[in-house]
């Protein structure tokens, strides 16, 4: 949405970022009130020319040129999306921890022998086409300069044709009639999504999906139910409460899709003519009505079982959930095999399916690809098949360990539950945290060694906010140990008051020992060693669940910066 300048507002411009500095200066002829995310974005990766600087999932600043897959944006089967590749500022992706590159695409040679084209060129494809045309010369590679004849038509032109639709409000425009208009194309700053879309297409054939999610007539709805799923007394929401109308409309594509597929290779189709089984965006907009009537009562009998399994692991709140977005695939992967999660075997095999999500990092972006191949690889994986590719190609680095200090970190969660789910037994009170207990008693996750000792003893941050100092107990056992030494307050809990009897030595440092605590070790008030020895401890626990052993090199061994080596990891899962 547009608004001509000179007229009765009077707007302070502001030029897209990243345009020249003489823009600064300019007087523009008109303001873009809405759309300016869209508009940078397009500006930055196609028409500026420059190294494009974003941002991650993790708010970490990086830069990045981007490029288009020719292949994957010609495949019928793929999701164009996933043909846009960024690459760091060297055009070089690394894997195996930057020692090894995976993708040169450093000069325009590079780029024709790998098919990837670059962005930047969009609007602006002659000087590389002659390029690669030279490059692939010969009669023998006649097909692959037709493949960029095609990508060209197919892809190319979309830019150049592409009509960008525009709300053009001219200098007459009153002031508040720029804001009425602005709030009726731009309510709540979120446009339609996928459900509102679907909503629409499914009341054309007469059948209400909102009454369906929200409820009407004084019944609850599926979104009431799931929120009300595994609820405690004292909440106002059980586990799977942020399960939204699109996750739930994504786990019943996925069967819709598998469905087609499966009914492709009865139909003796192979290769590139099966259809891709999907959860994205337009696999939504694709779900007919009466696919949603068939799967919807098993999905959501799957999500409620979802969160019977995620109490088994000891997840109780929304707050201490590693991921939201692994709950699709669990809720999918269960719904699907019925009862049969509920079999030791099966039960283990997704325990650690779920664990290797978690503690490999796997759900926290670019996700959708991984959801599909989680359903379709997992149950069979289940009935004997090989290990689904979450499971068998997912590291753990045990110097992780040592920079999960917070709640944002999935893996950080992941601890605190296993912790809990092995029999961690309260300091104070001896009690494992069942579901009754954890609530009962307010437990949640606290150091070890306290930050009021850490700070006077020049301990910094990093490191006693470190996961390996922390532990989950009961709020009042948190105050119990207050902000004093370890020895001092283990010799407290053992003595005892009027309100608390004492503890014996011996049942204490059983406690102890339940939350990988070495108790001789703790009462010596040495962080240094108590932090390596818990660490150790506390890998062997994440390996047990992982059912492998985590990768114990270090940074400095191998000479590899791991903040650099995180964006490439992030690079090569684009591609």
């Amino acid at each position: 949405m547009t608004l001509d300048m000179g007229g009765k507002v009077n707007f302070k411009p502001r030029p897209v970022e990243g345009t020249p500095s003489e823009a600064k200066n300019a007087s523009p002829y008109s303001l873009l009130l809405d759309g300016q995310q869209r508009m940078t974005s397009l500006y930055q990766v196609t028409l500026r020319g420059k190294v494009v600087e974003t941002v991650t999932p993790k708010n970490k600043k990086v830069r990045r040129w981007f490029y288009i897959d020719i292949r994957k944006a010609l495949d019928v089967n793929a999701d164009r999306e996933e043909a846009i590749v960024g690459v760091p500022e060297d055009r070089l992706i690394r894997a195996n921890f930057g020692r090894e590159v995976v993708l040169d695409l450093s000069t325009p040679e590079k780029e024709y022998a790998a098919l990837m084209y670059p962005l930047s060129q969009v609007f602006d494809w002659d000087r590389w086409q002659d390029g690669f045309d030279l490059h692939w010369k010969g009669d023998t590679n006649e097909h692959v300069r037709e493949t960029f004849r095609t990508f060209k038509r197919d892809v190319l032109e979309n830019f150049k044709y592409y009509r960008v639709p525009v709300i053009s409000l001219d200098r007459s425009t009153a002031k508040e009639a720029v804001c009425v208009v602005f709030e009726k194309v731009n309510t709540g700053g979120k446009p339609l999504d996928a459900f509102e879309l679907v909503t629409a297409m499914y009341a054309a054939e007469g059948h209400e999906l909102r009454k369906d999610w929200y409820g009407d007539d004084g019944l609850k709805g599926r979104h009431r139910r799931l929120v009300d799923t595994l609820r405690p007394a004292d909440s106002e929401t059980g586990i799977i409460a942020n399960v939204s109308n699109t996750d739930f409309l994504q786990a019943v594509s996925l069967f819709y899709t598998r469905e087609r597929r499966r009914a492709a290779e009865r139909a003796g189709k192979t290769g590139k003519e099966l259809p891709a089984v999907i959860g994205n965006r337009q696999a939504l907009l694709n779900l007919p009505l009466i696919a949603y009537k068939q799967y919807e009562k098993q999905v959501e009998h799957g999500f409620v079982q979802a969160a019977k399994f995620l109490h088994m692991l000891h997840i109780y709140r929304i707050f201490d959930l590693p991921y939201q977005s692994q709950i699709v695939p669990l809720a999918a992967i269960i719904a699907d095999i019925g009862d049969a999660w509920e079999h030791e075997t099966n039960r283990a095999k997704l325990v650690q399916w779920y664990w290797n999500g978690v503690f490999g990092e796997l759900y926290g972006s670019a996700v959708e690809s991984r959801i599909a191949r989680d359903f379709m690889e997992v149950p069979r994986w289940l009935q004997g098949g090989p290990e689904p590719t979450t499971v068998s190609e997912t590291i753990f680095r045990a110097d992780r360990l040592k920079t999960m200090r917070m709640r944002l970190s999935a893996a950080y969660k992941g601890v605190n539950a296993l912790l809990m789910m092995e029999g961690a037994q309260d300091f104070r009170s001896g009690q494992k945290f069942d579901h009754t207990v954890f609530f009962g008693e307010n437990v949640d996750i606290h150091h070890i060694f306290p930050q009021d000792w850490c700070k006077k003893q020049n301990i910094k941050p990093p490191e006693y906010d470190s996961i390996i100092n922390k532990s989950p107990l009961s709020f009042r056992t948190n105050r119990i140990i207050g902000g004093v030494a370890p020895s001092e307050y283990l010799a407290k809990l053992e003595k005892g008051d009027k309100q608390t009897p004492g503890i014996e030595r011996d049942r204490l440092d059983a406690y102890l020992y339940s939350h990988l605590i070495d108790p001789v070790i703790l009462r010596s008030d040495n962080f240094d060693l108590f932090m390596s020895d818990r660490q150790r401890r506390l890998l062997v626990l994440i390996e047990k669940a992982m059912g492998k052993s985590a990768y114990t090199g270090t940074e400095q061994e191998e000479g590899v910066d791991f903040e650099a080596d995180s964006d490439t990891v992030e690079a090569e899962m684009l591609i």
